[in-house]
């Protein structure tokens, strides 16, 4: 994840209000439910200090309006005296509970360790006569949001159906249905390619029927096959015969999808890690980062998968003010964070209060 995303929250002025609810059980009572529990963390922030404007600004954001939303999906919010500054839909506790701070900074640590987590999926489930297309961004456990979903229905007007048999008349009709899947398929890859495009995703998932999908991964261009991956289910979906137990079917196969993925991420970054600290390219502890940051070298934060790091949330202002990424490890890291650097830096010949 880049930090640059959020230069902006960094670089305004605090104090800042962080709230983060966490998603629950939407139903007809979800405006009360969440009403009440905004009062109780509006008071929290108003006992702590936080500028009247801020939470006004806040309040307007979890009008009654979005309420359903705000109880389904979850939140993370942070305003200051200037208004609003994020708002995402986003279950940021993990099953903590809801939180409201004041502070010097703003507390991004929970979501932007959720986002480092997360998975941008483009979903094609296809067969020979289309597809369609859903835009889903997961963890390794849950659907965090899944954008409006589009059908591409291919342009070929003869048949993908073959005849049995092997009688000589049937081979142009099999011909024909054969360029008609193609021809289909030549579509749906249109259409794949402009959605990665605008959306970007980390992983362009296939799924659907057999001969479909794997037909598309072969027409796919090759940087979106770099990033394809295929699963078994999804097979009924774009001819709108699939069941439920297809739909379910297919979400299994994306969570397990989504866990593999993240494995492999923090996995990833361990090796780039370990190699840049070869290369004498790392620094480890908040005080070496701090210093790393004061110099302008640090490419990417680095944060263990499942631990706060030690002044976790000055590390990400300090990190954002360099524009620097951050990604998650699995390997032990003094203070639980590190950073690979983009030049060797004399961190250890600097003063500890410069």
């Amino acid at each position: 994840m880049q930090l640059a995303d959020l230069r902006h929250i960094y670089d305004a002025e605090g104090p800042f209000a962080t709230v983060y609810l966490q998603a629950g059980e939407a139903g007809a009572d979800a405006e009360q439910q969440v009403r009440l529990r905004w009062d109780q963390l509006r008071s929290q922030l108003a006992d702590a200090g936080a500028d009247d404007q801020a939470i006004d600004a806040l309040d307007q954001a979890l009008s009654a309006g979005k309420a359903q939303a705000v109880q389904s999906e979850g939140r993370v919010l942070v305003a200051n005296r200037e208004g609003l500054l994020l708002e995402e839909n986003f279950d940021a506790a993990h099953g903590a509970g809801d939180l409201a701070v004041v502070g010097p900074l703003p507390q991004l640590g929970n979501y932007i360790r959720e986002r480092a987590r997360s998975l941008r999926m483009l979903v094609a489930i296809a067969d020979q006569e289309g597809a369609v297309l859903r835009r889903v961004v997961m963890t390794s456990s849950e659907v965090h949001e899944t954008g409006p979903e589009s059908s591409v229905e291919g342009s070929a007007v003869e048949s993908v159906h073959k005849p049995r048999g092997n009688a000589l008349s049937h081979r142009q009709i099999q011909n024909t249905a054969d360029e008609a899947a193609k021809q289909n398929i030549r579509d749906v890859v249109v259409s794949v390619t402009k959605a990665a495009k605008s959306w970007k995703p980390d992983v362009l998932v296939l799924a659907g029927e057999t001969q479909g999908r794997k037909l598309l991964h072969e027409q796919l261009p090759a940087d979106l096959q770099g990033i394809a991956r295929e699963v078994e289910s999804g097979g009924g979906i774009p001819s709108g015969s699939a069941d439920e137990g297809g739909e379910r079917a297919l979400q299994e196969d994306l969570e397990a999808l989504a866990r593999t993925l993240t494995i492999e991420k923090a996995r990833t970054q361990t090796d780039r890690y370990q190699e840049s600290k070869a290369g004498n390219l790392t620094v480890e502890g908040a005080e070496d980062i701090r210093r790393a940051a004061q110099l302008g070298a640090i490419d990417t934060l680095l944060l263990r998968y499942d631990q706060q790091a030690d002044d976790e949330e000055q590390l990400l202002y300090a990190a954002a003010s360099v524009d620097a990424a951050v990604a998650l490890v699995g390997t032990s890291i003094t203070d639980h964070a590190a950073a690979i650097l983009r030049y060797e830096a004399p961190v250890d010949q600097m003063d500890v209060n410069p």
